[in-house]
């Protein structure tokens, strides 16, 4: 498929192609600013700052108020989690609202330093792309001088974490990064979190077929067209990096279970996905990668509307923080 021709959408266009060959994206929601003030009435505090100035990457940086200001006792430094958001590899950023308002109430309930990536999105940047920006802020961060990283992130206790597509992106991220161990340190990375990954495949499992009456905003025909727009030209859902059940997409597990990392996958019922979750999750097993998946009700990336739900999330992060220290104690 050439990058002049765009899928057709069922919903009204998420991004649109100009005449001088550049995109918009109108469906985009709203964005909010980085906040570094520490006298505001928010409890958690934002910073950007640019990986790439080539590529344009950049991260935000989201850290509980109360451990930047805290003075007269020692620093507890509190665990890392490298965050990447969700929107079908095609829209959001790490400034989009709904992202932000999730990485603070990660950062504020589990309690975490939590860096929010920023990473190229398609149809500019096809995959693998993404998955390049995504291993290169792991090397950014291990390097930088940054002192909210520096002073408050524990390097040792640091977790690969993503949402939807996010989630995808972290799990091939991961698959490269578990092959360079060495090269990370002082970074030690100690789990992935997926949460609703951003699977497919071109034979509809039963869940695709069985909600997709029910799905008013991710609809399969949404689902496809940002595939179509996303994977290299002239692949198809088959391909490994969207379904890793395909061409031995699961084989690079064995350097992940070699390293010890946990993965936790957070499965939603109403999810189109929650097929291809669920038979992934297997396959990680099947592997003989140790990996807990956690369920509850909503939607695709319902946490990313619902706080509530997204505090139960946080809880579960918590948890399984809880299980990979003393596991690794």
């Amino acid at each position: 498929m050439s990058d002049h021709k765009l899928p057709a959408y069922e919903l009204p266009p998420l991004i649109v192609r100009n005449p001088d060959g550049s995109y918009t994206r109108p469906g985009s929601s709203s964005y909010s600013p980085s906040i570094t003030d520490q006298y505001s009435d928010t409890p958690v505090l934002t910073k950007d700052i640019t990986i790439n100035h080539v590529s344009k990457t950049w991260a935000r940086i989201h850290i509980p108020k109360e451990t930047l200001t805290m003075t007269g006792t020692p620093i507890k430094k509190l665990p890392l989690i490298v965050y990447y958001h969700a929107g079908g590899f095609v829209v959001l950023t790490a400034a989009t609202t709904v992202a932000q308002e999730f990485c603070n109430q990660l950062a504020a309930q589990v309690p975490a330093v939590v860096v929010n990536v920023d990473y190229r999105l398609a149809p500019e940047h096809r995959l693998p792309a993404a998955y390049e920006d995504g291993v290169e802020a792991l090397h950014w961060i291990k390097s930088t001088n940054d002192p909210w990283l520096t002073k408050f992130a524990d390097f040792s206790n640091c977790y690969l974490m993503g949402s939807s597509a996010g989630g995808n992106l972290a799990y091939h991220v991961g698959l490269r990064l578990s092959e360079q161990v060495s090269a990370l340190k002082p970074l030690e990375i100690k789990g992935l979190i997926l949460h609703n990954p951003y699977f497919g495949g071109v034979e509809r499992m039963d869940s695709e077929i069985r909600l997709a009456s029910a799905q008013t905003d991710f609809t399969l025909s949404l689902s496809d067209a940002m595939w179509d727009l996303a994977l290299p030209v002239g692949a198809n859902r088959n391909h490994e990096y969207c379904n890793p059940m395909m061409c031995g997409g699961l084989e690079g597990m064995g350097t992940v279970k070699a390293v010890g990392w946990k993965v936790l996958v957070a499965i939603r019922y109403g999810d189109l996905m929650i097929d291809r979750q669920m038979e992934f999750a297997k396959g990680l097993e099947s592997k003989g990668v140790e990996c807990k998946c956690c369920y509850g009700d909503g939607d695709h990336c319902t946490e990313y509307f619902d706080k509530s739900k997204a505090k139960d999330l946080c809880a579960e992060i918590s948890s399984f923080f809880s299980l990979v220290n003393v596991v690794n104690g």
